[in-house]
């Protein structure tokens, strides 16, 4: 009779519907957290929810304050800590209220000396979708970053989220497995407070696990006017997957003053790592369909990485030094042109340097269209005006012209037949599709 008793309670507690809390500007923390009587903060309803429930975000502004930091550790703010997990299959899920614009503003938090993590993630199997941080601040003057979002739990999904208009890193995986970057934007974030003041630090989305944190995925994602790179990840210690990813003028401010590295995607790179340091198993990064144009350096960089990846349909134009740079490094130290790449189907149209740092006998190239006869009329459009529309209504990225395949042009069925869909007889190289002919 125990056991049946156990194993109702069981599958009563998998099916049963999660609650919801709610959560306003106006809100009060003593209040029960329904509709009409909503709480002020993300940290009370964390205390309220349970695995399976939801948290919804109403819009308006949150005027996030010194004295609402939930834990000072040496040298790290965490101001909004969410260490609480859900379960499988039930997650906790903090999420805009439908049609509302939860806006988070940190730009009144500047504890002196302290790296600010706006949204410190220790939680797992959290679903974070549809919030907005703003103003993220930097107070300490030496080698140092600011975080929007940092996730070191696992299982985790974070959709629809804006970055922008700070000094911080937009989002920053250092550890976890198995977790969903989904649709995120970040843009306009640079730190010019510390360092050299060029905001070396601050990309649009890092991803650095470490060894044995495997299964993280960065999807429909978009970064610019980061001053320093899009994507970067750098001494990350197992396999991170980029797919329909975009980046463009990273390295720059809005007004084009030039900034910190820039590239768009530096995917891998243990520049200065001694031998002895490195992961025993090297990992092998896998970009697929994501777009690079105009950023201050290479839009696909390898960076210095000890082994190959896998760049597959990317496209890239206009980017300063090189649209594809492969550059590896030898386990045993100095840099060589690229080797070990997988490098199919992927499109460049002019740069400075279409492709540079390449060992062609070393790597595997099948399908690619860089440069060469290539012209403005074979593609819908150049202009980059329609990188930053609004996303759809599903959340995905926007259907721009920029870089697509005229019907009939050179790119047409240039590419190597792979796994994903195509018209005509074969794909065409580069992230996009042409549409069937009229």
């Amino acid at each position: 009779m125990l056991l049946r008793l156990l194993f109702l309670f069981l599958v009563l507690t998998r099916i049963s519907p999660g609650a919801d809390f709610h959560v306003a500007p106006g809100g009060d923390d003593s209040a029960p957290g329904t509709r009409e009587r909503p709480f002020a903060s993300i940290a009370r309803a964390q205390q309220a929810a349970t695995a399976g429930d939801t948290v919804l975000l109403h819009g308006g502004i949150y005027p996030m304050r010194d004295s609402m930091i939930a834990r000072r550790d040496s040298g790290w703010a965490h101001v909004i800590l969410l260490d609480k997990s859900g379960l499988p299959g039930r997650p906790i899920r903090y999420r805009a209220a439908p049609g509302a614009r939860p806006v988070f503003d940190f730009s009144a938090v500047k504890p002196p000396g302290l790296r600010v993590h706006a949204f410190e993630v220790r939680g797992s199997y959290l679903h974070l979708e549809g919030i907005e941080v703003i103003g993220v601040q930097v107070t300490a003057t030496g080698h140092t970053q600011s975080i929007c979002f940092s996730n070191s739990g696992s299982h985790n999904i974070y959709e629809r989220l804006s970055m922008h208009d700070g000094m911080g890193i937009g989002f920053y995986l250092s550890r976890g497995r198995g977790n969903l970057i989904l649709n995120c934007d970040a843009w306009n974030n640079h730190d010019p407070i510390s360092g050299n003041r060029l905001g070396g630090n601050v990309d649009g989305f890092g991803a650095h696990p470490r060894v044995g944190d495997v299964g993280n995925v960065f999807r429909g994602c978009r970064a610019w006017f980061n001053a320093d790179d899009g994507f970067d990840c750098i001494v990350a210690g197992e396999s991170v997957r980029f797919e329909g990813c975009w980046a463009f003028h990273n390295g720059y401010r809005p007004d084009f003053k030039s900034l910190a590295d820039g590239n768009g995607f530096k995917i891998g790179g243990y520049a200065s790592t001694p031998d002895e340091r490195l992961p025993k198993v090297i990992p092998r990064h896998v970009v697929v369909r994501c777009l690079a144009v105009a950023n201050k350096m290479n839009g696909f960089y390898a960076n210095h990485h000890p082994g190959g990846g896998d760049w597959i349909h990317n496209s890239a134009h206009a980017n300063g030094r090189a649209n594809f740079n492969f550059l590896c490094r030898l386990r045993d130290g100095g840099d060589v042109p690229g080797y070990g790449h997988v490098i199919r189907n992927n499109l460049s149209f002019k740069s400075r340097t279409e492709v540079a740092e390449l060992d062609p006998a070393r790597c595997e190239l099948a399908g690619n269209l860089f440069g060469g006869t290539l012209s403005s009329r074979d593609f819908l459009g150049l202009d980059r005006a329609g990188l930053v529309a609004a996303r759809r209504p599903d959340g995905s990225l926007p259907m721009v012209p920029l870089l697509r395949p005229t019907p009939r042009g050179k790119i047409i069925d240039r590419g190597l037949p792979l796994d994903s869909p195509f018209q005509g007889r074969a794909p065409e190289p580069g992230a996009f599709e042409s549409e069937p002919p009229p």
